[in-house]
């Protein structure tokens, strides 16, 4: 293409780009449904405004940086204290599920589409990757609990690395005209290449921000700039010793630097956040045009059965096995398995792959080693639309209908009662944020699978990353009643916090939490309580301490307009046996009641279901339903 217009043809796709992510977040889906739709029409199988010949042989050099900032900015926001929300599931994830995956896919590969059990493995390799370009932004339009979002991006930065390099050492078997150096060589070397630089770049950064004067009038400016240049020279340097293992290097980069206390973090992650949306939709919509149009249809039903199997047999199964054990409920499992779309990864590596064996298919005259190429980016191309498109897309409306979308309740305080309640609350699905002090308890807290902040609960910066922007509970559950004031202070001043509840270590100071507003539990009250019920209620008692593992008590308001207007005898019928409603109030909670047969139920009134776990989940959903 002329010089000419190639600028203003570059000005133009991230001028569409933009445009896409703005529709994306006005719609509440992930931009990369529109970067593909977007790269169709103006590409090869749609207008052809883009082809292949666009941007010549400098297309691999773009992606190969754009791809180092992606990752790196990915990388850069993943804390190891997020990781440890669910270590045990992200391990396994990325290792027993990957090799579940590339196996998997290979052998459905090879089955349907009859590719040679070679490049059946390198189709595999490419599409166990998910990444942070597709995870990401579903992740931002689906509030899920702190564990599942930790697993689904730890997958996705990790699977980005180990998938690249395993393609491309795999691939060597399929390329004729490249020797083949070795699969546990050739993967040693470029993960092993790729941890040193990164690690190396992540240490000469950190010490430039922290110990070199920047010029404090231009300092952010700077660090940030400074930061974006370490991420490209990570890239490139580890390119050099072998390819693909620069995108371990930036991964490796943005982890360590992301994990370190280096000043301006704040700034560099928005600076990033911008670039990398910049490059994320130029990127996707170049790829996306260079798709041959007859490659889609050459792969035909097989492909599509593929598609399939990657999705309904194939994601489940890992996911499953990968999840045995955890804190996670068979709705978060089911949601895991539903979200696996693929992303920049796959498409990148993939079309660079079909370019290589088209060039040794012209060299050694081989027509199948071109029909294979074709096939192979036509099927990793298939996967990337189909998974963008109905998992990315749907991503919303599945998390709502498996219920996987909590309110985020915050306990601070880890202790016996924060620990007790936090337990009662995610066996019901709630997202529970832990946020306690001692690092011994924090550590006993991570290892049962809680999701904890360590730090001064008191603390204005803290209770915002402990989420308390979105939170809608937040309990004072410390054994310092001052503490608990001062955070229930803030929870309702300074974020607005619904419903703010505190625990009394000393009876004399409800009063004074009661002034505020906050609910307030006596720790000596709650105990006379309990020993009261012991004492003249021993059967309710005995039931209420069983709640959570044979019985249920759920509050909701009623939703489902099926039920407003009728009274609770005929409501009765409507409810799963073992299930019934022992409170009613209104909206206002001014008239709190237990309920008469003849008692009529009105649109915003509150129920409190009470009977067996089962019955009271399945009454809930039928009461709350639309």
């Amino acid at each position: 293409m002329a010089q000419e217009f190639l600028i203003p043809l570059v000005a133009g796709i991230i001028g569409l780009g933009v445009l896409a992510q703005i529709l994306a977040a006005r719609l509440r889906v992930p931009s990369i449904i529109f970067f593909l739709l977007v790269g169709v029409i103006i590409g090869r199988p749609g207008l052809g405004i883009v082809t292949s010949e666009t941007f010549g042989s400098s297309l691999p050099a773009i992606v190969g940086l754009a791809v180092a900032i992606i990752v790196f900015e990915g990388a850069f926001h993943l804390e190891f204290e997020r990781i440890q929300k669910a270590p045990r599931a992200a391990v396994r994830l990325v290792t027993i599920g990957a090799a579940i995956a590339l196996v998997g896919t290979a052998v459905a590969v090879r089955f349907l589409e009859g590719l040679p059990w070679a490049l059946s493995f390198v189709i595999g390799a490419l599409l166990v990757a998910t990444g942070p370009t597709v995870i990401s932004p579903i992740l931002e339009v689906v509030p899920v609990r702190d564990q599942v979002a930790a697993v689904l991006e730890t997958e996705g930065i990790v699977n980005d690395v180990t998938a690249a390099i395993t393609a491309v050492v795999l691939f060597e078997a399929v390329n004729p005209t490249v020797a083949a150096e070795g699969l546990v060589r050739g993967f040693a070397l470029r993960l092993g290449g790729g941890l040193l630089v990164g690690l190396v770049v992540a240490g000469v950064l950190y010490y430039l921000l922290r110990y070199v004067d920047l010029s404090p009038g231009a300092a952010p400016r700077n660090a940030r700039l400074l930061v974006l240049a370490g991420a490209l020279a990570a890239f490139a340097g580890a390119n050099q010793l072998a390819s693909e293992a620069g995108v371990a290097a930036a991964a490796t980069a943005g982890l360590a630097l992301g994990n370190l206390d280096v000043p301006y973090k704040e700034e560099i992650t928005d600076f990033k956040g911008d670039i990398t949306l910049l490059v994320l939709s130029f990127v996707f919509i170049a790829l996306a045009a260079q798709l041959p149009p007859a490659a889609i249809f050459d792969v035909g039903l097989a492909g599509l059965g593929v598609v399939v199997v990657i999705a309904v047999v194939i994601r489940p199964l890992l996911v499953f096995v990968s999840t045995i054990g955890d804190r996670f409920t068979l709705s978060e499992r089911l949601f895991i398995s539903a979200i696996g779309p693929r992303g920049i990864i796959p498409a990148s590596v993939a079309t660079l792959f079909a370019t290589e064996l088209r060039a040794a298919a012209t060299e050694l005259n081989d027509p199948a080693l071109a029909q294979q190429a074709d096939l192979l980016i036509g099927t990793v191309f298939l996967v990337i639309f189909v998974t963008a498109l109905v998992q990315g897309g749907l991503a919303r409306y599945i998390a709502q209908y498996l219920n996987v979308i909590p309110m985020r309740v915050i306990i601070v305080g880890g202790g016996q009662v924060g620990r007790a309640l936090a337990e009662r609350l995610e066996d019901r699905g709630e997202n529970v944020v832990i946020v306690e002090h001692d690092e011994a308890k924090v550590e006993s807290l991570r290892n049962d699978g809680f999701s904890t902040v360590i730090g001064d609960g008191t603390d204005t910066e803290l209770l915002r990353k402990a989420g308390a922007d979105n939170a809608k509970i937040v309990v004072a559950a410390t054994g310092d009643d001052d503490a608990n004031l001062l955070v229930a202070q803030l929870s309702k001043t300074n974020f607005g916090v619904e419903r703010v509840l505190a625990k009394a270590n000393n009876s004399d100071n409800v009063e004074a939490f009661e002034d505020l507003g906050v609910r307030t539990i006596s720790a000596a009250m709650s105990a006379a309580w309990a020993l009261d019920n012991q004492i003249e209620r021993p059967d309710l008692a005995h039931w209420m301490t069983e709640v959570g593992h044979n019985g249920d008590v759920q509050q909701l308001e009623v939703t489902n307009e099926t039920f407003f207007g009728k009274k609770v005898k005929e409501v009765g019928t409507l409810l799963p046996d073992g299930c019934l409603i022992a409170v009613i109030s209104d909206g206002d909670r001014e008239s709190v009641e237990v309920p008469g047969a003849d008692t009529v139920i009105e649109r915003g009134d509150h129920v409190t279901l009470l009977g067996q776990r089962e019955a009271v989940r399945e009454g809930m959903e039928l009461v709350g339903g639309a």
